[in-house]
């Protein structure tokens, strides 16, 4: 009898394990969520894609063409498990401009961790020095901090930089524009940090001195200039001398310094369809969507659609160019634009860029387009791309107009192809009109995640462009007309002017800061012309006034 019942406890036992082994391993393996594109997801999401699964690491919603393996930036590999990560380290007092040495401190909410530090701006480790106690910070020093603790995944790595302009030493001069090539003439204001400090300049390149000019107002710029200027003040050093350079460009193009850019649709999908002519004068640059590929690799070709000529009436294509003709009359540019959601056009190699090169330059001369628009939403290939545009322009002349419009994706880092081709062409390039819909989250310039559908997803986003390389007269902000223009992150046009007093005078806004002012942001873009006629002209009429008023 005791063994039969030691018998059974054994078997309860051995259940027992075998459910809960089954068990674990269930936790362990478990099915996600088949990644799909159109779906919304957050950070920390998880979905399974293929033979692997991922964790999402910056919130977004799905498209195609960003499925997890192809996108880093916002999957990574998910192999099980909940391990925890130490908390990011925090600096008090936080990095910033101080004018006596900081006694800063380090600290860790995560009980038990180390905290290990560097001052010469290199990433933490390991065997980086463990924090102590305060740090004296007597000049200006770059700390960064991370956080350890056995059993979890190392911190973020946390970074601050003091600027210390000790009190005997005058502050450097700051300018109020950053320097750049600007198209048109701009005001330049000198101020320093340091009360009563008296301000001394020279606009011919040379270094300012006890004789110089004393600074009383605003520089105006009108042609290509350097500015050197330095502070004095009683009982106190001389400060540094600061620098900048300003190029007045000769507008090749014709454009004005603040532009808005408009889609012309070349089929019907439900927005009103439009004649060349019904474009109102609002809209400087008109673009055509789309050209389309032919069998030859990298080769574009275009036609006006047979469906929207019959719904205007019959539009044929000598009324087309001879329309383009009298709105370039007027002072409208016209360009035509290659890609769209469905294009299919590649540019991968040497043969396909001469290609797409000698066939936009057929169709420039043929309708008589002043540019080109690149609008290629399924992968770009920088070096080809670049090669392209440059054969292109060689052809085309100083004249020509290129201007882009990736999705918000491609220009969250400058290694991305669309990026890397507008910094590789930026001595021709006219504009970047990013794609500030379709998006869902995005990181800001500032490191923060932001939603579109707000002003602060719009400037943080296109400041990530104006402190990286491209020049303010190169960056404009694209947005969808309507509702019905685009899936979704669509503002009201009121929404894009915050945008722009934001970025070009530091005025409205939310909040999101851009670390300076851009006065020649070069505008906006819609899609579309069409969608915005079906709306009253709303978006047009709104945001053409603003540019208007900007500097």
């Amino acid at each position: 009898m005791y063994k039969i019942k030691s018998l059974k406890a054994i078997a309860i036992i051995l259940a027992f394990v075998i459910v809960f082994t089954l068990s674990s391993n269930t936790v362990v393996k478990a099915a996600y969520p088949t990644w799909q594109a159109g779906t919304t997801y957050k950070t920390g999401d998880i979905v399974s894609y293929g033979s692997n699964n991922y964790q999402c690491i910056q919130g977004h919603t799905a498209l195609t063409g960003w499925e997890p393996p192809i996108v880093p930036a916002l999957w990574s590999l998910y192999s099980g498990g909940t391990t925890q990560t130490v908390a990011t380290p925090v600096f008090n007092p936080a990095g910033g401009t101080y004018s006596a040495s900081q006694s800063v401190t380090i600290t860790c909410s995560t009980a038990g961790s180390t905290i290990r530090y560097t001052l010469n701006g290199s990433e933490p480790t390991s065997s980086s020095t463990v924090y102590s106690g305060a740090i004296m910070v007597a000049s200006t020093t770059t700390v960064k901090a991370k956080a350890f603790l056995s059993g979890m995944n190392d911190s973020q790595t946390a970074t601050s930089t003091y600027t210390i302009n000790k009190s005997d030493t005058v502050a450097t001069p700051v300018f109020s524009v950053a320097e750049g090539t600007y198209y048109g003439n701009i005001d330049v204001a000198l101020t320093c940090a340091t009360n009563n400090a008296t301000i001394r300049y020279t606009t011919d390149g040379t270094t300012p001195v006890s004789t110089s000019k004393i600074y009383t107002g605003v520089i105006a710029v009108t042609a290509t200039t350097t500015i050197k200027a330095y502070a004095t003040a009683s009982n106190m050093k001389d400060s540094a001398v600061a620098s900048a350079k300003y190029t007045i460009s000769k507008n090749q193009t014709g454009l004005p310094t603040h532009i808005l850019t408009g889609y012309w649709q070349n089929f019907d999908n439900g927005a009103k369809c439009l004649k060349i002519s019904d474009v109102p004068q609002t809209y400087n640059i008109i673009a055509i969507a789309f050209a389309e590929a032919t069998t030859t690799a990298g080769e574009v070709t275009f036609k006006l659609d047979s469906n929207l000529a019959s719904k205007l009436g019959g539009y044929t294509e000598q009324q087309f160019i001879n329309d383009i003709a009298a709105a370039k009359a007027k002072g409208h540019k016209v360009i035509i634009s290659v890609g769209g959601e469905t294009g299919t056009v590649s540019v991968n190699n040497a043969t396909s860029a001469t290609n797409f090169a000698n066939s936009v330059y057929a169709l420039m001369v043929k309708y008589g387009f002043n540019g080109v628009d690149i609008d290629l939403e399924n992968g770009i290939n920088a070096t080809y791309m670049t090669s392209a545009l440059r054969q292109l322009s060689a052809k085309a002349g100083a004249g020509l107009i290129i201007t882009m419009a990736p999705q918000t994706l491609d220009m969250q880092s400058v290694n991305s192809g669309y990026f890397q081709v507008a910094l590789n062409i930026k001595d021709i390039l006219t504009v970047v009109n990013t794609q500030y819909y379709n998006s869902g989250s995005m990181l800001g310039q500032d490191g923060k995640v932001y939603s579109q559908g707000s002003v602060d997803f719009i400037t943080a986003l296109a400041a990530i462009q104006l402190e990286n390389g491209l020049r303010p007269d190169q960056v404009g902000l694209g947005l969808p007309a309507s509702t019905k223009g685009a899936g979704s992150g669509y503002v009201a046009p009121s929404v894009v002017n915050s945008a722009l007093d934001c970025l070009t005078k530091g005025t409205s806004g939310g909040s999101y800061k851009p670390p300076r002012t851009y006065p020649s942001l070069r505008g906006a873009m819609t899609w579309s012309i069409n969608w915005d006629a079906s709306n009253n002209y709303d978006f047009a009429n709104t945001v053409s006034s603003k540019l208007k008023t900007l500097p």
